[in-house]
């Protein structure tokens, strides 16, 4: 009976000791099936194609594209996170991740110098590829001049006629005959006339100036517009010495006492060494205002009284004082009262 009962729990423990092993088998059989992770997903690798791009040789203010060629060399996903670009450039990935054995663009749009040289520009490309989370890029260029304006700039000069704006001598160094098709100038103060129709290596233009609108512009650009194959635009950039100017152009005030007149000296000067008289002075909000002037050599010393109101929400307050010359012409001094607190 004792052996029988006996045989009866060994064949018990016997399935559960079998039952165990099954089990864990199984388990391991599943752990097998269930992927690492960290294995599979491997080690992402930016390869480019070529490091350098050379637009070769180009002309001068002129924009060119050119192409980048990378892949994903790696057994990870690659991230594509910032592409610092170079001054001038514009730049364009097709896209910013990449499985494995994927590849990618990345198009560069440069806008070259209006001088001639040689130009070389770095792009970065920062990603995930941590061997190499920084890949550096090169754009290079030799600009060659294919259109040339002579003077390339010029001074005007109020006291001689037309202001002493020069002929422009616009030319093509590379003998390709063009049209020019425009001539425009800031304010639209200096003009010349022009054929478009007409086809050439060389023209000589002659600019017109109109002074009424030119008085009180000290600066700006002639734009002229070409058929060039090369080159569809080229710059003259002008400056003009004004016959009468303040010094300083204005005055500032950083945190007066409130309503306390404060006087400051300002001149008005001949660029031409012209004599001249003050007709009148004004202020446009009574902030400021003129008390005193005085002859000096080449012109007038102002005692400019400014009488700071109190601070409001805005705490910034404006004036203007114009000064009127007997014959028209009016000058500007603006006055500018600013409060500040301490920590700012």
């Amino acid at each position: 009976m004792r052996d029988s009962r006996m045989m009866h729990y060994c064949k018990i423990w016997l399935v559960v000791i079998v039952t165990l092993v099954l089990l864990v088998q199984t388990g391991c059989q599943e752990q097998s099936k269930t992927p690492d992770i960290s294995k599979a997903e491997g080690a992402p690798r930016i390869t480019f194609e070529d490091t350098v791009y050379d637009f070769g040789e180009v002309s001068s203010s002129k924009k060119y594209t050119g192409q980048f060629n990378f892949s994903n060399t790696g057994s990870g996903i690659l991230k594509i996170n910032d592409v610092k670009k170079c001054c001038g450039a514009v730049v364009t990935l097709d896209k910013k991740e990449l499985a494995p054995g994927e590849s990618g663009t990345l198009k560069v749009e440069y806008t070259t110098n209006p001088r001639s040289g040689s130009m070389a520009r770095s792009i970065r490309v920062f990603s995930n590829d941590e061997t190499n989370p920084k890949m550096a890029l090169t754009i290079k260029a030799k600009v060659v001049q294919k259109i040339k304006s002579q003077p390339s700039r010029v001074d005007l000069l109020f006291n001689k006629e037309n202001i002493d704006c020069p002929k422009i001598t616009i030319m093509s160094l590379d003998n390709q005959p063009f049209s020019i098709t425009s001539f425009q100038s800031t304010g639209d103060t200096i003009t010349a006339d022009i054929d478009p129709s007409a086809e050439a290596t060389e023209f000589v233009l002659e600019p017109k100036v109109d002074l009424q609108k030119h008085k009180k512009r000290s600066a700006g650009l002639i734009a002229i517009s070409l058929t060039h194959p090369e080159l569809d635009k080229i710059t003259v950039r002008f400056t003009t010495k004004q016959r009468f100017e303040s010094k300083p152009t204005g005055v500032f005030l950083l945190n007066p006492r409130p309503q306390e007149p404060n006087i400051n000296k300002v001149s008005i000067v001949s660029n031409y060494n012209e004599e001249f008289e003050i007709e009148s002075t004004s202020s446009e909000k009574g902030m400021a205002k003129v008390i005193n002037q005085r002859a000096i050599k080449g012109g007038y010393r102002l005692e400019v009284e400014i009488t700071p109101p109190p601070p409001d929400e805005t705490r910034m307050f404006t004036d203007v004082v114009n000064v009127r010359l007997k014959g028209g012409e009016t000058l500007a001094i603006k006055c500018y009262v600013r409060y500040v607190d301490k920590d700012e």
